[in-house]
């Protein structure tokens, strides 16, 4: 596996930046977290291996993961770090690490692997119930829950935007929900298991982003225009290119995660994504432009992909845990394509 360029400075103090009178409540304390080789993953590691040296803050992250030398391999900045543990085990049946941890965060499940719909639903909900009795065990007081906007199942495309009273799910009677209702479940877990054991759960209801480390290759539409501007080849919009997006950065879902898992009230869920809508013909243009490209878009519009809705009302989260403004697609688009050049030229 090849090693990972590490984020930006610019990216890690604007992090800090948005982030830095929170990190007291860690200090001297030890977090435990899955799902550290993920997008996700990789950016609340980074983040907080950066807060804890800027910050003196004496913290101990201990990380769950398949295999710790693909890890070391993907990313040495950090796996050589003695602020980080890694220990081996599947999140459904990992043996639990000894000793008191403060903080859990629960990321390690993903809707970019290809796996059965059952395996996929099996993972997320066993998953979670065993994190959650870690957490109970550990002595735990606070843990996030990466949720998902598949909670809500397909959002009607008169609906502008999601807010979380939207009180409605996935079809239960097809297989394709098998991630969303497995996230919806695992809420419920979380909330169950933080009234009976008494630590704060925290769920955080993520929908799209871009930035350092998205798949380039997968089914993310943001993350194939950056892949096809890369590659100088055209901009292929599958499906309709008035499905409808919003694309959070990654820096400002990493600072929203923090916040969240910090000051967030418990079994109260936030959405985590950007209101700015747009169609992906828009997307792919703004890609195109950022890049100082000419590349030609091509639509391959096919007839079982009809225009979708997939957007946040984050109204919720902005007001209740004072959330900066986050940056503009434009600047997010840079941003990524300026870390993508530069791990390019150090590999060259």
């Amino acid at each position: 596996m090849r090693a990972v360029l590490p984020l930006s400075a610019e990216d890690l103090d604007y992090v800090l930046a948005h982030t830095e009178a929170l990190w007291a409540e860690l200090r001297g304390q030890r977090l435990f977290i899955t799902g550290g080789t993920g997008f996700f993953g990789i950016w609340l590691l980074e983040t907080f291996a950066y807060a804890n040296s800027r910050l003196a803050l004496g913290a101990e992250a201990t990380v769950l993961t398949r295999d710790p030398h693909a890890f070391a391999a993907k990313v040495p900045h950090l796996a050589g770090r003695a602020d980080i543990k890694l220990i081996r085990g599947d999140v459904r049946s990992f043996d639990f690490p000894a000793g008191i941890f403060s903080h859990v965060i629960h990321a390690g499940t993903t809707s970019s692997a290809p796996v059965a719909p059952l395996e996929m639903f099996d993972t997320i909900t066993g998953g979670t119930r065993r994190v959650l009795d870690f957490a109970a065990q550990s002595g735990a007081h606070k843990l996030l829950f990466t949720s998902s906007g598949a909670v809500y199942g397909p959002q009607p495309t008169n609906l502008s935007h999601m807010g979380e009273d939207y009180m409605v799910a996935p079809d239960a009677a097809n297989t394709g929900s098998a991630y969303g209702e497995g996230k919806r479940a695992a809420e419920l877990l979380c909330t169950l298991m933080a009234a009976q054991h008494g630590f704060e759960s925290k769920i955080a209801r993520c929908f799209a982003f871009v930035g350092p480390h998205l798949a380039l290759d997968a089914h993310f539409a943001i993350g194939n225009f950056i892949g096809d501007v890369l590659a100088n080849r055209a901009i292929r919009v599958a499906g309709d290119p008035a499905t409808v997006r919003s694309y959070l950065y990654a820096a400002d879902l990493a600072v929203w995660l923090w916040t969240i898992l910090f000051r967030g009230a418990s079994a109260r869920p936030y959405n985590v994504g950007s209101s700015a809508a747009m169609q992906l013909g828009e997307v792919a243009e703004i890609v195109r432009d950022v890049a100082g490209s000419s590349l030609e878009t091509v639509i391959e519009r096919r007839e079982e992909q009809a225009r979708s809705v997939y957007v946040p009302d984050v109204t919720r989260a902005r007001q209740e845990l004072s959330l900066p403004e986050p940056l503009t697609l434009h600047q997010s688009v840079a941003r990524t394509l300026a870390w993508h050049r530069q791990a390019a030229l150090v590999r060259a």
